[in-house]
């Protein structure tokens, strides 16, 4: 991503809904009366120092919207983004000699970060032949008792529940199984939900439909998230960890101090005006629209090259995993992906290189479809013209090692 992201013509890599600017979220405010922005005559100080109150009552809100038990603002520690926000739950709360269970495929930092602190993680790997599913007995198996810290799921990634990179998510049922476990034997649980509410392909009323992992009454439970994906802000750096145990937020507090004083007064208001009653329903009513159109024009094109291509459709987030074969092996997905960004400038993320460690996943790319709509349709387009010139020349994973 680091290498090509800039130069990219057409980014297909990207992971946030298309970002917008303050006068675009000023638009969709129903109030034009108000700023995104307006704090000329405020002293720049460090702020409040675990985030403004407002910011994080709107944050409250959220998490209290469809459960009696409501959250409140000391239930929110804000930090400089989703990252921050993981990074500083695993310092806080994972030592040396730990177990760690982590949810895989997923975001390389929920189980890089734990092994660097000295904690021992095992995969609790979704099955690509099921949907992505989770099997709750495999769980069952890797717990060991007393060791066993945490157990990390992603809402996108088999769970960001919708999971990066495949956009699957994690039905309710198996996640009711999931804080039982849990709850039985004093694991934490560490949910990462930067994708939520992006679920753009189930309804609210589903019986699969995910709740929050912090709505499931179980006090050892942790959710971070951001205002970068669903939210399209990824300019403001602004994250929070939720929990609703104080000594778990104390821990984080704490940890916290190491890394971050405050988050800039400037991103917190913004951040404030977006979450606020008169502008995030229409925000995110823009984004599920988006996701909907573009995931319909990525569908046109998988089904063009059924013959090359497959894939588990995304129920959530912004991104699908196709794996791309020719016949029945998988191709080397990171020539593949070097290919077409050097013939046509069209970035995709191979699977194999990005979530798989160089061994699974092979013949995978990840291909976010929640950018402008124009921008999916011209780079599929650049795709497509590569697949019918220069697919065949692509060769299979492992070919001549």
């Amino acid at each position: 991503m680091d290498k090509y992201e800039q130069s990219a013509k057409y980014n297909l890599a990207e992971t946030c809904v298309a970002s917008i600017s303050l006068d675009d979220l000023q638009d969709l405010s129903e109030d034009k009366s108000l700023r995104p922005l307006s704090i000329s005559s405020t002293k720049l100080t460090y702020g409040a120092i675990r985030g403004s109150h407002a910011l994080r009552t709107n944050l409250a809100n959220l998490y209290s919207s469809t459960v009696s038990t409501r959250c409140h603002a000391d239930n929110i520690l804000i930090t400089p983004g989703a990252i921050a926000a993981n990074l500083i739950v695993l310092y806080g709360l994972i030592s040396k000699g730990d177990h760690v269970i982590c949810h895989y495929p997923t975001y390389q930092q929920l189980y890089e970060v734990p092994a660097s602190l000295g904690a021992e993680v095992s995969f609790w790997r979704a099955n690509e032949d099921k949907q992505w599913r989770l099997d709750i007995d495999e769980l069952k198996a890797l717990i060991r008792i007393p060791q066993t810290k945490m157990i990390i799921v992603k809402f996108e990634s088999p769970p960001d529940n919708p999971q990066n990179p495949t956009g699957a998510i994690i039905p309710k049922s198996t996640l009711e199984s999931l804080v039982a476990i849990a709850e039985e034997h004093s694991i934490m649980i560490l949910s990462d939900e930067v994708y939520r509410p992006l679920f753009h392909s189930i309804l609210p009323f589903s019986k699969d439909f995910p709740p929050s992992v912090l709505n499931m009454r179980y006090h050892g439970a942790i959710v971070t998230g951001s205002l970068s994906k669903a939210y399209s802000l990824a300019g403001i750096r602004v994250g929070w960890i939720a929990s609703r145990s104080p000594d778990i937020l104390d821990a984080c507090s704490q940890a916290r101090d190491y890394t971050t004083i405050s988050v800039s007064q400037l991103d917190d208001q913004v951040a404030q005006y977006a979450l606020s009653q008169h502008c995030i329903h229409n925000l995110l009513s823009k984004n599920l629209k988006l996701a909907k159109r573009n995931l319909e024009i990525l569908e046109q094109f998988i089904e063009k090259y059924r013959w090359a291509c497959e894939w588990v459709k995304p129920v959530a987030g912004t991104t699908a995993f196709v794996k791309f074969t020719k016949m029945g092996s998988e191709i080397d997905d990171i020539l593949f992906c070097e290919g077409l960004m050097e013939n046509t400038g069209v970035l995709i993320a191979p699977g194999s290189k990005c979530f798989g460690d160089g061994q699974d996943f092979k013949g995978y790319v990840r291909i976010g479809f929640c950018c402008e709509t124009e921008v999916l349709s011209e780079g599929l387009g650049k795709l497509t013209e590569y697949m019918e010139k220069e697919y065949k020349k692509t060769p299979l994973a492992d070919e001549g090692i």
